[in-house]
């Protein structure tokens, strides 16, 4: 049997871990919101959500990264999501986050992708990464242009219909712009 990598990255604020069961309560209540998940993948039930969640563990098994729950330092509560995601039918790996209600407002979303992102490129090799966004969702733009992506793109997702392919710097581009 294949196992889940032993990874935990932190931030200021934040605890990056592989999910656990505890946080899918959160995530269900995240995924259930038809609203909140319009730009992620509404479900139509907890075991439908269930059966997303499970699958993001098996996207760790397989490829060795996947969406981190995001842990909040101070409470320990889980909130929100973020990560490489690369299933099959996807152009090709993309940082993608979901920030849950109630965290919204404490620049989370910018926090955890931006630590995500620097350990697919440091600790991955990843050269390149994507964040595909559902047109309409201004504020996954905004952070996307923000972490210093830029439109590239429209394509037909296998799961979601048309989005747009937003492209990040690279790690190179990143270091370039440290000061």
């Amino acid at each position: 049997m294949t196992s889940l990598p032993d990874i935990q990255l932190e931030t200021e604020n934040l605890v990056l871990r592989i999910p656990q069961a505890r946080d899918f309560d959160a995530y269900c209540t995240f995924a259930l919101d038809p609203v909140r998940a319009a730009g992620f993948g509404v479900e139509k039930d907890r075991p439908q959500a269930w059966r997303w969640f499970a699958s993001n563990l098996g996207h760790w098994v397989l490829h060795g990264y996947g969406y981190f729950t995001m842990e909040w330092k101070a409470t320990g509560a889980p909130c929100g999501i973020t990560g490489i995601w690369n299933p099959e039918g996807w152009p090709e790996p993309e940082i993608g986050w979901v920030v849950y209600e109630a965290f919204e407002g404490r620049g989370i979303a910018h926090e955890g992708a931006s630590r995500a992102r620097r350990w697919a490129y440091e600790e991955l090799g990843f050269t390149t990464l994507t964040s595909n966004i559902v047109p309409g969702n201004t504020r996954s733009v905004a952070l996307a242009e923000r972490l210093g992506a830029w439109f590239e793109r429209r394509y037909d997702n296998v799961q979601m219909g048309e989005e747009m392919l937003y492209r990040h710097p690279g790690p190179a581009d990143l270091r370039d712009a440290r000061p």
